[in-house]
C-alpha cells in the first residue's frame, strides 16, 4: 500500500466519507436492566453506531471497512510524514549541535522540535503546494477523472521525487541498491541501469532515511570540531597550570558560547541546512 501518499489526503478522505454517509437517528438515554447497574456506568460499552455506519449490506460493509483502514493511517499519518520529510535530518543537526554546546538542556526539546517543524513546513511547501494544487484540490472539486486512487498516486509521486532528489543530491545512491535488492531477493548486476519507476516506495523510503542519518551525521561531525578543539585547549591549559581538580567543561563553555554567538552560529547551521536540500 502506498501509505507515504495515502496519509496526505486521508484527513480529506474522513470528511468525504462521512458527508456521503446519511447522519444517524438521535439516540436518546439508553435505560439499564434491572439489576445491570446505572446509566452512568462507564463501564458500558460505547455506541459507535455514531461512527460507523451499520453494514447490513456488502456496500455497507464495505464504506465501513474503509473508515477503519483511514482511521487506521491517521494515527501513522505523523510518523510518515516526518520520515519522507527533511524533519528528521534537522531534528539530529539541531541535537547534536546542543550536545557541541555542552548545554544538555538549552535550547529545550520542545523549542529544537518546534523549530525543526517549522524549517521542515518551509522547505517542503513547494512539494506541498504541488500536491495540494494537483491532487487533492481537484479530488475535492470532484474534477474529472480524479479518483480518489489517482490523487493519491500523484501525491505519492510528488514525494517520491522529493526522496529522489535528496539521495542523489547527498550521492546515495548505493542506499537505494541495498534495499531494492533486499526486496528483489536478488543481486542486482554491475552496470544495470535502475531508474526511479524500478525503485518501489517501500525500498524508497528506508533508503531516504538511512541518507538522511548519515548526512545528518556528517553535519554534526562538521558541527562538533570547533568546540572539541576549544575543549581540548583549555584542558591543556588547565593541566599545565596544575588545575586537575577544575573540571574542562566549566571554563570551556563560556568560551564556546561567546564563539558560537560572534560567529552567528544559528544563522551558519540553520543556513546550511536549508542549502543542504534540493
Amino acid at each position: 500500500m502506498r501509505w507515504p501518499g495515502l496519509a496526505l489526503v486521508a484527513v480529506l478522505a474522513v470528511g468525504a466519507t462521512a458527508v456521503a454517509q446519511p447522519a444517524p437517528a438521535p439516540v436518546g438515554p439508553s435505560v439499564s436492566p434491572a439489576g445491570s447497574g446505572s446509566v452512568d456506568n462507564p463501564l458500558q460499552i460505547p455506541d459507535l453506531s455514531r461512527v460507523l455506519p451499520t453494514a447490513t449490506t456488502p456496500e455497507g460493509v464495505s464504506a465501513t471497512l474503509k473508515i477503519l483502514v483511514i482511521m487506521t493511517v491517521l494515527t501513522l499519518a505523523p510518523a510518515i510524514l516526518m520520515m519522507t520529510t527533511s524533519f528528521t535530518r534537522i531534528l539530529i543537526v539541531l541535537a547534536m549541535l546542543r550536545q557541541a554546546l555542552g548545554v544538555q538542556q538549552l535550547p529545550p526539546s520542545q523549542i529544537l522540535v518546534g523549530i525543526s517543524l517549522f524549517l521542515t513546513f518551509l522547505i517542503m511547501a513547494p512539494t506541498y503546494e504541488r500536491i495540494h494544487r494537483e491532487a487533492v484540490k481537484p479530488w475535492l472539486d470532484n474534477a474529472p477523472g480524479m479518483t480518489q486512487s489517482r490523487a493519491i498516486e500523484i501525491a505519492e509521486g510528488h514525494l517520491r521525487e522529493f526522496m529522489f532528489n535528496q539521495i542523489e543530491r547527498t550521492k546515495n545512491e548505493e542506499d537505494i541498491y541495498l534495499f531494492l535488492e533486499y526486496s528483489r531477493k536478488a543481486a542486482i548486476p554491475l552496470g544495470t541501469q535502475v531508474t526511479r519507476a524500478d525503485v518501489p516506495t517501500s525500498a524508497l523510503v528506508p533508503a531516504f532515511i538511512l541518507s538522511e542519518l548519515k548526512t545528518s551525521f556528517v553535519l554534526g561531525f562538521r558541527i562538533y570540531l570547533p568546540f572539541l578543539v576549544i575543549d581540548m585547549v583549555i584542558a591543556t591549559v588547565l593541566i599545565s597550570m596544575g588545575m586537575l581538580m577544575l573540571p574542562p567543561v566549566m571554563i570551556s563553555l563560556p568560551f564556546k558560547l561567546l564563539l558560537f554567538v560572534l560567529a552567528d552560529g544559528w544563522y551558519l547551521v540553520v543556513g546550511a541546512l536549508l542549502a543542504g536540500f534540493a
